[in-house]
């Protein structure tokens, strides 16, 4: 071998700084050949194994129906043989993440069925989804419809869900692109940074910079596995994120916050101090959905933090906070923390919040508002109704499903303005 190249794990290679032989443990799955090709063709290439990929041509054609009628009936064998595949190569298989959007046929339709798939199969493995929730100027017209009819599946099915929405994402990416165009903190894009377009300079603000939101998701998901990669004095399981901060069943969409939010050191801002770092993760700017999680109430919180990050900066830092955060009375102390010696590449520190947090509430509000006002009028409908197995009672189901998510979340906040000690006890019969 020569002097150059050097082995990691699973056999892999690593040469001159390229990947060779190392695959993703992942599963590629779309309804249209366009973006996987993409992948196939594009400097990610060496990290899929092109034995697992799945895809149909025609696509879903924005129709949750289809994906999850049609095409989930006639895949679901092939993606079983697939996971199955996956799951063999795991020491010890702890989660299944499944990313995916919500506003389309294909991440919405089969994306959901492929959860119950998961949950049948492999019934005592979490089931982790990221699903990218569509924006109000989204140019999917039938995106409400795609998005309530997933959120059913979701509510049944999964067990952690991070809600991701485009705009959230889209005006992350603009105000780096504001402070470095400004000057700011003398901060510059690098060289070959994701956070830049193909010809090296940073996207118009009209333009979707997809890239840069994309990589935002993928450095949450990289600071969420950071403890089953890493060493750390303080490492989280997978597994204790939903037992730590999923209290009910239904309660189980977590709001991330991620700082910095410059990804793989693309910019060059100094570095925020520690303290800072942490208030930044509870302010309206660092969240990965339009929501103000300081405003709200909290059920619970983890704090999953990356580099030369001692416990005691951990708990100052809690204690510090506390005061400005509201928690549910009978979870005062609802804070789980996590800390992995490894900061990513270009940082000295990093910081994930997860909060299972009232907050989540006026995102899914304004998604039944925009369902509403098609379905009220029946409009696109017949598009669904056409594909076998789907009645319009899916609808009225689904959306009953939300509304009754939405309550739950109502009755957490009459409680805000209560004070602690007056609130009722459940008494234990002795």
């Amino acid at each position: 071998m020569p002097p150059s190249t050097r082995v990691v794990g699973d056999g892999g290679t690593i040469s001159k700084g390229k990947i060779c032989s190392l695959k993703a443990r992942a599963v590629l799955i779309d309804m249209e050949e366009g973006v996987v090709n993409e992948i196939l063709q594009g400097p990610l290439r060496d990290v899929f194994d092109s034995k697992q990929l799945i895809t149909d041509i025609s696509g879903s054609g924005n129709n949750w129906a289809v994906g999850h009628k049609v095409f989930g009936s006639l895949y679901q064998e092939k993606i079983l043989e697939k996971l199955r595949k996956s799951a063999e190569h795991c020491d010890c298989l702890q989660c299944f993440f499944i990313i995916h959007s919500m506003g389309g046929g294909t991440g919405s339709g089969l994306g959901t069925f492929l959860l119950k798939v998961l949950e049948d199969e492999f019934p005592e493995v979490y089931r982790f989804v990221t699903s990218i929730y569509p924006s109000g100027e989204d140019d999917v017209i039938t995106s409400p419809y795609n998005s309530i009819l997933a959120m059913k599946e979701l509510n049944e099915h999964a067990d952690c869900v991070l809600p991701i929405d485009n705009q959230s994402l889209f005006d992350i990416i603009s105000k780096i692109d504001l402070m470095v165009n400004s000057g700011k903190l003398g901060a510059a894009i690098k060289p070959k940074s994701l956070v830049t377009s193909s010809t090296g300079v940073f996207k118009k603000r009209q333009e979707k910079p997809f890239d840069a939101m994309n990589n935002i998701v993928a450095n949450l998901l990289l600071n969420l596995t950071s403890s089953a990669r890493f060493e750390g004095s303080l490492n989280m399981d997978l597994n204790e994120i939903s037992m730590n901060l999923v209290p009910f069943p239904q309660l189980h969409y977590l709001v991330s916050s991620l700082t910095p939010l410059y990804t793989l050191a693309d910019v060059n801002i100094p570095p925020r101090r520690l303290d800072q770092m942490f208030s930044d993760a509870f302010s309206r700017d660092h969240q990965l959905i339009r929501a103000d999680p300081r405003h709200s109430l909290y059920l619970a919180c983890a704090l999953m933090v990356r580099g030369n990050v001692q416990i005691s900066d951990l708990r100052r830092n809690i204690e510090r906070l506390k005061p400005s955060l509201q928690f549910v009375s009978w979870n005062q102390e609802g804070w789980k923390t996590s800390l992995c010696s490894v900061p990513p590449v270009g940082h000295s520190h990093s910081l994930l919040a997860l909060a299972n947090n009232t907050c989540v509430k006026p995102t899914f509000i304004e998604l039944r508002e925009r369902f509403l006002r098609l379905y009220k009028k029946k409009a696109h409908l017949h598009h669904y109704l056409q594909i076998e197995g789907m009645e319009e009672s899916c609808f009225t189901e689904a959306v009953s499903s939300l509304s009754a998510l939405i309550q739950e979340y109502n009755q957490l906040d009459a409680t805000k303005s209560m004070p602690v000690e007056d609130l009722p006890r459940l008494n234990v019969a002795m």
